[in-house]
């Protein structure tokens, strides 16, 4: 096993070339038992094998700077940079994240998870170098799909100065679904010219062997934006002043070393593209690369995906919009290169001239459904709450300032498991909620997703339904109100839970076990966050004196904060002692959401403890 041998990107150095296919063809075994067990990003990472060989043995971490973009695609760095004994650990609690973290090593230079964000990144670190007069290289890995993203080319308009800076385009025609717009139609014109470069290419090499070789190559050059001209009508990148080379066929990694060495010595900013095969070398991920982009587990042998057989709020939300917009032709319903994901592929299908795939660019899908919204239309965004966050202006300046009917589905609100600190959604709560006008919902079941979303298809203004990836809770024995839920575990309480979404399963669990020790206690779900309902949770709070908060986000300007100021200012709050479980002051790590709960007493138990404590207090 030549893996085995391999500690850090020196022990890659020594390597004889002969020895790389065999390393390729055991990092891939790595990737797919690792993930088929751990779950994780699989397609991206088998792609990129060859990738990361050639530039590892082309540069040196950590002198040498390499930035991920998104970081999904960095297993095989993290698999050669030291880490090979902990990949094993790969996404569970403790162990190495599915994402670059400066703090997990000195061969992470950057860390990531959004889209977008590696060449500014790499700017300021090449200009950095610079000022400090290091020589170093700096490195930005970016997929094709993070050029849909406006934030690529806001960097790409000040790259043309810097030295030692080089941008590798990974281009396999996919993001996470397959690549939407104008810049999937540029790259695959620019794939279409692979004969031009390797008509370059082979003469530069031809020449170069010549005694005068190096003069005619120079001359060629003078005249080569001409020829390029003639060939492909101009080359986007050399258009911003960056030199450019590719594309080139991103899975030879002998022939990568060779480009990224040319690359090297040219010492400018410069652009190398290439292309390769999302999920090479494992055919179900080759055929189904949207499918294994990001999985929870697969049987290796079939290729089939692990599920628990539930259905998801993203699945039960995609059958309830296409049922609605069979009824109202006004409904348009738009995804940031997450069809799949958010449950939108079947309504795609049947209005494919009502359904928007705007790539990855939340800031415009979101800008995008307020124009709709001007002239009639009721546009629906589907969007994971981590995401939305780069939308925030958006949804304030477009959307609220202007009260425009458009609905956000926030999906994968609160804790996310596995991916971690990048992809939780724990901040909307507390951003979403100070927005004036724009109405919240947190529905706790599949049946009030679909009252929420009724509610939002008749209102008049911007409003925001948010959602947790899985369990659909039974109301059955709750009294349902028409923004709280509210049910009594034992007789006349004097206790109470206050939640909302997924967290009334474990306020549930609380209360139960807490009855039945005596503490009769009235759980309290929340389905309104904004405007508060604050008349009908004062009459849920009748007789109540002990009470805790309990809230799947931050803390500071969360739900329970809020609800807490408004009881405090009309004097309702004075009667009870109260307590808040939120999350505060961290960024959650990566582990499964029972253990994530757990070790934010969140958790059935920690409820429990929380409220019993405060019933105990003199």
């Amino acid at each position: 096993m030549i893996l085995e041998k391999i500690n850090s990107p020196r022990d890659l150095k020594a390597l004889h070339e002969s020895e790389l296919p065999l390393l390729a063809s055991e990092i891939r075994e790595a990737l797919l038992k690792t993930v088929s067990e751990n779950g994780g990003h699989l397609a991206a990472n088998l792609c990129a094998v060859e990738l990361t060989l050639a530039l590892h043995r082309v540069f040196d971490t950590p002198e040498d700077k390499r930035i991920f973009d998104v970081g999904h695609q960095s297993y095989v760095h993290k698999l050669l940079t030291g880490r090979r004994e902990e990949f094993s650990t790969l996404r569970k609690l403790g162990g190495i994240s599915g994402f670059p973290k400066r703090s997990e090593s000195e061969h992470d230079a950057f860390g990531a998870g959004h889209s977008s964000t590696s060449i500014s990144a790499a700017a300021g670190i090449a200009a950095a170098n610079s000022l400090c007069g290091k020589e170093s290289y700096t490195i930005a890995v970016v997929g094709d799909g993070a050029f849909t993203g406006g934030m690529i080319y806001e960097a790409l308009n000040n790259c043309a100065d810097l030295e030692r800076l080089i941008i590798v385009l990974n281009d396999n025609d996919m993001s996470i679904s397959p690549n939407v717009g104008g810049m999937s139609r540029y790259f695959s014109k620019v794939r279409s010219s692979v004969k031009y470069f390797a008509f370059k290419n082979g003469m530069k090499r031809f020449f170069g062997h010549l005694p005068l070789g190096n003069a005619i190559i120079k001359l060629a050059r003078k005249v080569k934006n001409s020829i390029k001209r003639v060939a492909m009508s101009q080359n986007l990148f050399e258009q911003f002043g960056l030199n450019y080379y590719g594309p080139v066929n991103g899975n030879d990694e002998k022939h990568l070393e060779r480009l990224l060495s040319e690359a090297k010595d040219d010492k400018k900013c410069c652009v190398v593209h290439i292309c390769t095969k999302k999920g090479l070398g494992y055919p179900p991920a080759e055929e189904r690369p949207d499918l294994f982009h990001g999985v929870s587990g697969f049987d290796i042998e079939s290729g089939t995906i692990k599920s628990n057989g539930l259905e998801s709020y993203s699945e039960r939300f995609g059958s309830i919009i296409l049922d609605r917009a069979e009824k109202d032709g006004r409904i348009c319903a738009i995804t940031a290169a997450m069809p799949d994901g958010t449950g939108l592929s079947p309504f795609a299908k049947k209005f494919p001239e009502r359904f928007f795939d705007v790539g990855i660019a939340e800031e415009h899908a979101m800008t995008f459904a307020c124009g709709l919204a001007t002239e009639g239309m009721i546009p629906v965004f589907a969007v994971y709450s981590t995401f939305m966050q780069r939308a925030f202006d958006q949804l304030i300046h477009d959307a609220a300032l202007q009260k425009l009917h458009v609905i956000i589905a926030l999906d994968r609100a609160g804790l996310v498991a596995n991916d971690g600190a990048t992809h939780h959604g724990i901040f909307d709560t507390a951003f979403i909620s100070e927005i004036p006008g724009v109405i919240f919902y947190a529905p706790n079941s599949f049946k009030s997703l679909e009252e929420c979303f009724d509610k939002a298809l008749q209102a008049d203004c911007p409003v925001v339904i948010r959602y947790p990836k899985s369990v659909d809770f039974d109301t059955e024995g709750f009294v349902i109100g028409e923004c709280v839920d509210i049910r009594d575990y034992g007789e006349a309480p004097k206790s109470a839970i206050i939640t909302y979404s997924r967290l009334l399963d474990s306020a549930c669990l609380a209360a139960e076990s807490l009855a039945k020790r005596g503490i009769a206690t009235r759980v309290i779900c929340i389905k309104r966050l904004s405007p508060l309902p604050i008349e009908e949770i004062k009459g849920a709070l009748c007789g109540i004196e002990n009470t805790v908060f309990a809230e799947e986000g931050i803390k500071n300007g969360g739900i329970a904060q809020r609800l807490c100021a408004e009881l405090t200012e009309s004097g309702d709050i004075k009667k009870i002692k109260y307590k808040i479980l939120a999350i505060d002051g961290i960024f959650p790590e990566h582990g499964s959401n029972g253990e994530l709960l757990s070790l934010l007493s969140l958790s059935p138990k920690g409820i429990e403890n929380a409220l019993e404590e405060l019933c105990n207090e003199a």
